[in-house]
């Protein structure tokens, strides 16, 4: 019951500011009497959603599809990227900042190269949602690793630990909360990446069906899209949240402790 109170009261104040938004919204298109072919109203984008549910829906799954593999490959590669450049000071300082130059490249520019080259399948998407991911992933990782504690460290080989026991043992635990929150970053875009590559060519797909319904003069269904979208971006991080909070349940239990006797100093 307290969980779900807290629940509660933590999405609470989110929850009203969007029902007073939506309400805004509706009033202002009732009270202008502007066209819905420039501004639907929401309860007309609602009735298009129910109406065109199925289409949207089988095209929202091949979205998730892509988001799910490119995201899959980003994680792993990303991980495994960034203990590399842990390990290694040398490329840490060669790699590093040309990983950073990279993210100032638009990938709107990237995007049609991609469909040119691989076509009109899956494969662009993925490569458009891993350049999406790759980078806070990997941003996180290097940070996490770096924080080690360096006492703590001292003392695990002191003890005798082994490379893979620190490793195991204190280096990636310390590096969870750094990690989950590039994964959570990255969880967000991933599905903006997906529909951006669908965007400029795909067969089916929310972003082509975007550009489908946005050129029939349908913006009810493109606002219709736009909030399935997200949701699934909303649903992706809280279930990234809660693996988080199954993972590391010690991260969690002392955050509010250490909150608390910060408040008791006070």
């Amino acid at each position: 019951m307290s969980r779900t109170k807290n629940w509660l009261g933590r999405w609470s104040p989110a929850g009203l500011l969007v029902v007073g938004l939506l309400l805004m919204w509706e009033v202002y298109v009732q009270v202008s009497q502007i066209r819905p072919t420039i501004l639907p109203g929401p309860l007309r984008v609602l009735t298009a959603l129910v109406d065109s549910w199925e289409i949207i829906l089988e095209n929202a799954g091949q979205t998730l599809l892509e988001t799910a593999i490119g995201f899959g490959v980003a994680l792993a590669g990303g991980l495994g990227f960034a203990i590399l450049l842990d390990r290694s000071a040398i490329l840490k300082r060669a790699i590093y900042p040309l990983l950073v130059a990279s993210q100032t490249v638009p990938l709107v520019a990237i995007a049609p190269l991609l469909v040119i080259w691989f076509g009109y399948d899956i494969v662009p998407k993925i490569i458009v949602v891993w350049l999406v991911c790759f980078f806070p992933i990997v941003v996180a990782g290097v940070d996490g690793f770096a924080a080690t504690d360096a006492d703590t460290s001292k003392l695990f080989k002191s003890m005798g630990a082994k490379p893979g026991q620190l490793f195991w043992k204190l280096r990636l635990p310390s590096a969870l909360p750094f990690l989950f929150s590039g994964i959570r970053i990255a969880i967000t875009y991933s599905v903006a990446g997906a529909i951006l590559g669908e965007y400029v060519g795909a067969e089916k797909g929310l972003g082509i069906f975007i550009q489908r319904v946005k050129n029939s003069g349908r913006n009810d269904l493109v606002f219709a899209a736009v909030l399935v979208t997200a949701l699934v971006s909303v649903s992706l991080f809280l279930a990234v949240s809660l693996l988080q909070r199954r993972v590391m349940p010690w991260y969690f239990i002392a955050v509010p402790r250490q909150s608390t006797t910060y408040q008791k100093k006070r």
